[in-house]
């Protein structure tokens, strides 16, 4: 009797943990299927990017040996979700026994727990960390701070280590890489694509599909199978990771990648694996080829924070994307969906996102984030629109990036204080604020930079639970020097404008 071997739009790795018990007598079911294209409102370039890697992946297999039943989107026999697909493949082919990776997400882990079938989820140990190594750290800890996961990695691993110590006599470089972008950059972007035939047949189906989602489909240019991944890989690593590290945190209105990689999505679906990137990396700083800030940079972000964000998500179980420590209700405005602001850092942020599915770590958490944060909206409507818009984003990693590190929602398991500012970080990391309607430097009155009111309003508003966190004392004792009548001034503003925004008018 056969068994179903399944396989996520997110699992397209050859060594899978479900493919490594499969035999070919068994058969495997991939499908796209509009329970997964529709629990938030993607983005076209999101969704045409996971259908086109995965049926080049199912190409892949076949011609490895492998049986494969696909379902297309538009195939009139699709069951709409996973179990349902895996029910009619069930009865197809006389299968009662399915094997699973398991998913990235609570709620695709607890539809296969509860469909029909005996389903065997394996551990998806594709990340360095288990669910029971996380777990394992994370016992007896008051905090669980990244930077201590992190270093437990890099023994583990023996990444930019010589012996017991870090390569370079510390383990994190991140003082090097707050520069502010430089007047040239000399990096096109990551490498883009052609698309091929199955690319286009692709984009015509999302097109057809989902025409009022946010987000402009065309151009399509990212990769969709594991050789562009790689090439466009070796292409960041060549020309834009030397000076990665020095620039990752600044921000330019007409420069949308700076000297960033762009490849997370592709690490996130299994185009690329963790170790082939990292060793990649860690090869061309032992060649002399970039310098230890650039490659420590680079690293930390995969197997810290990544691998991180997905401890927590898992450790803190399913309720974890309900979390609002803060008591925010506001609803998510409109111009984070391409409405109309006076706000330049925020109208190119979102205009980006919506050309490239795309923005870096800086612009999602220091000025989206940052502006929901101190604007006091749901973190709930937050988690759901990062989860949407980016290309990158699955839940394991996008919702404690939202929830924790974002949004402070969490009440601080993942970060001591709130990651909030003033306009004056984004006018120090970005050239936004050349040519804003508002004056960044500018606290209050006629023109004053939202950021500004509502960054100290937010504190006021939260003072009982931030004024005793020792990284914000000083911040209070900022405010508390301040004229009595500019902090009255300061909160009426910031009321205004709050009114402003959930009247729906131009802010």
């Amino acid at each position: 009797m056969k068994r179903l071997i399944l396989i996520l739009g997110d699992q397209l790795s050859p060594d899978i943990a479900a493919l490594q018990q499969a035999t070919k007598d068994d058969m495997i079911v991939m499908a796209e299927v509009g329970d997964e294209t529709t629990y938030v409102a993607h983005h076209p370039k999101k969704i045409a990017f996971v259908l086109a890697a995965m049926r080049k992946f199912a190409a892949r297999l076949r011609d490895d040996g492998w049986q494969v039943a696909y379902t297309r989107l538009d195939d009139p026999d699709n069951a709409g979700s996973i179990c349902g697909e895996l029910l009619r493949r069930a009865e197809e082919h006389g299968a009662q026994e399915v094997l699973a990776t398991e998913p990235g997400e609570w709620r695709l882990i607890d539809a296969l727990a509860h469909c029909p079938l005996k389903v065997t989820q394996l551990p998806d140990d594709r990340f360095l960390a288990s669910h029971e190594d996380f777990e394992h750290w994370a016992e007896g800890r008051k905090q669980l701070r990244m930077e201590y996961f992190y270093r437990d990695m890099r023994r583990r691993t023996g990444l930019l280590m010589e012996g017991d110590e870090p390569a370079g006599g510390q383990w994190n470089f991140d003082h090097d890489n707050r520069k502010p972008a430089p007047k040239d950059i000399a990096f096109s972007g990551p490498m883009q694509f052609t698309p091929d035939d199955t690319v286009h047949e692709v984009l015509d189906l999302v097109a057809q599909r989902f025409p009022d989602n946010f987000g402009d489909l065309n151009p399509f240019w990212f990769a969709t199978d594991t050789t562009q991944a790689r090439r466009a890989l070796t292409h960041f690593i060549t020309h834009a990771l030397p000076r990665f590290g020095d620039f990752q945190d600044a921000m330019l209105a007409d420069n949308r990648f700076l000297y960033h990689a762009g490849i997370s999505m592709y690490l996130n679906t299994g185009l690329l694996h963790w170790r082939e990137v990292c060793e990649a990396v860690q090869q061309a700083w032992r060649d002399g080829q970039v310098p230890i800030n650039a490659a420590e940079g680079f690293i930390r972000q995969i197997i810290g924070w990544r691998e991180y964000m997905r401890g927590i998500y898992f450790l803190q179980g399913p309720e974890y994307t309900q979390g609002n420590a803060l008591n925010h209700s506001r609803d998510l405005p409109a111009l984070y969906w391409g409405g109309k602001t006076r706000m330049r850092c925020m109208a190119k942020a979102v205009e980006q996102t919506r050309a490239e599915a795309y923005a870096h770590h800086i612009q999602r958490l220091m000025v989206t984030g940052n502006f929901a944060l101190i604007a006091g909206i749901d973190p709930g409507q937050v988690h759901d629109w990062y989860l949407a818009v980016y290309a990158d984003a699955f839940e394991w990693v996008e919702a404690p990036n939202t929830i924790g590190m974002s949004q402070f929602a969490d009440g601080g398991i993942i970060g001591s204080k709130p990651y909030v500012s003033s306009g004056n970080y984004i006018s120090k990391m970005s050239d936004y604020c050349k040519g804003c309607a508002y004056d960044v430097k500018a606290r209050t009155g006629e023109g004053a930079c939202p950021f500004n009111l509502l960054y100290w309003d937010f504190l006021n508003r939260h003072r009982d639970r931030f004024a005793r966190n020792p990284r914000m004392a000083n911040m209070y004792r900022t405010w508390d020097r301040m004229e009595e009548s500019h902090r009255k001034t300061v909160i009426n503003e910031a009321a205004a404008l709050l009114d402003r925004l959930d009247d729906g008018q131009v802010v």
